[in-house]
């Protein structure tokens, strides 16, 4: 039967005094005090490790920083962890461990794994919107801040002053990134729970503003605007391209040569520059058609079919017809996007198929057995939409220039 330990007193391990060498004082239960010649003492748990039952010490600090009460404390948790056959020394090095690479994963270098993530699934343009954003607004002040250790407070502090500055709906978005950004670090096992799940909620809500946009009669006042703008001849053709093909502004900025199917008459849109990262085709009317006839002598030999101003190897910026059309007296009446809206509502008072119509916008459908159907079916059906609506845009033209209507027309730099 092993001898009974005798526990030490607060007044024993203050007064122990440095011999030649170095010895130890024992608490029990596997903590000592070892005193060495030079006067400094450390506590030390001895303990049998699980399994090889070889002797092991493991450090537990020195004293007076650990005080006797605190030495015990530690030494009955280790002797918890062996009574569950796990070796003090190793749990202590997984906690070091783990504590370091919480340290390591700031909300920066998480953020960067989450958007790499969600990049296949976005535009570029979106996913580059969202990484502009966190750059901007984020990072500077959490950027560095381990995941762990973020909190619903100092995130409602960083917002606080895009909010007072009614960027309200910047600030939306923001919680929402966020927030998929903590929901993913909390799936891959960095955190137990996400502290920001509410933080929206210490905002306003942004209002919801409608695109500006015509009624379907004002279509002919758009089209005698558009001929007596001044309005250089790339932009006026982008934005009669996108009103005729009822694209975003952003997709018909960005269109390349290389996507338009003259065999097939049809502008295919690579999935990297839709809105929902899914690839998108266009039935091209003979409208449509003409106005790339009016463009090539210009950007033909260039990859954009509706080049950058200043430099012609870039794309046209996707607020160019937004500019225009306020140069042209529509500031608050119409933007390029409100042209989407403009389309729908005059295609649905004709009584086209919405289905078809929303197809046509891109809006992607939720129903996936009908989105399959709509790949199939709908393209005929829409090409014959998109022509009737390409007529409409040309009778409204009607005693105006409409750039779609003049097939000898010759392009002027």
């Amino acid at each position: 039967m092993p001898r009974a330990v005798k526990p030490l007193s607060d007044t024993q391990v203050r007064q122990a005094k440095p011999k030649a060498k170095e010895y130890n004082l024992a608490d029990g239960k596997g903590l000592y005090l070892r005193v060495k010649p030079t006067g400094s003492k450390l506590w030390l748990f001895n303990y049998y490790r699980p399994f090889s039952k070889q002797r092991a010490n493991l450090s537990l600090g020195t004293y007076p920083e650990l005080s006797l009460q605190e030495a015990r404390e530690a030494a009955q948790k280790f002797n918890g962890l062996l009574l569950n056959d796990t070796d003090p020394q190793e749990f202590r090095r997984e906690q070091a461990r783990s504590s370091n690479e919480a340290q390591l994963n700031t909300f920066q270098h998480v953020a960067g794994k989450w958007l790499a993530l969600k990049q296949p699934d976005v535009s570029k343009v979106y996913h580059d919107k969202i990484a502009d954003r966190l750059s901007m607004y984020i990072f500077p002040k959490l950027g560095k801040v381990p995941i762990h250790k973020l909190s619903a407070v100092q995130t409602i502090e960083v917002l606080a002053p895009l909010a007072k500055a009614r960027k309200l709906e910047t600030v939306k978005k923001i919680c929402g990134w966020v927030n998929e950004v903590m929901v993913f670090s909390v799936n891959t096992g960095l955190i137990a729970s996400n502290p920001l799940a509410g933080i929206g909620r210490a905002f306003n809500a942004p209002k919801v503003e409608n695109m500006p946009t015509l009624k379907p009669e004002q279509l002919p006042e758009l089209m005698q605007a558009l001929n007596r703008a001044n309005i250089k001849l790339v932009t006026r053709c982008l934005i009669e391209w996108q009103l005729h093909t009822m694209c975003r502004p952003a997709e018909a900025a960005g269109a390349r040569w290389a996507e338009i199917n003259m065999e097939k008459a049809q502008w295919e849109i690579p999935p990297e520059r839709m809105k929902k990262s899914k690839p998108h085709i266009v039935p091209l009317s003979k409208q449509a058609l003409s106005l790339l006839e009016v463009i090539r002598p210009l950007s033909g030999a260039r990859e954009f079919i509706f080049p950058a101003d200043k430099n012609p190897r870039k794309s046209a910026n996707s607020q160019t017809a937004n500019m225009a059309l306020k140069r042209a007296g529509f500031k608050g009446m119409l933007v390029a996007h409100g042209m989407r809206a403009l389309a729908s509502t005059t295609l649905n008072e004709q009584g086209f198929d919405a289905d078809v119509i929303e197809a046509a916008l891109a809006h992607i459908d939720k129903n996936t057995i009908r989105a399959a159907y709509n790949r199939a079916d709908y393209l005929k059906r829409r090409r014959v939409m998109m022509q009737w609506w390409s007529d409409h845009i040309e009778k409204a033209a009607i005693g105006n220039m409409s750039l779609s209507s003049y097939k000898h027309l010759r392009a002027v730099g």
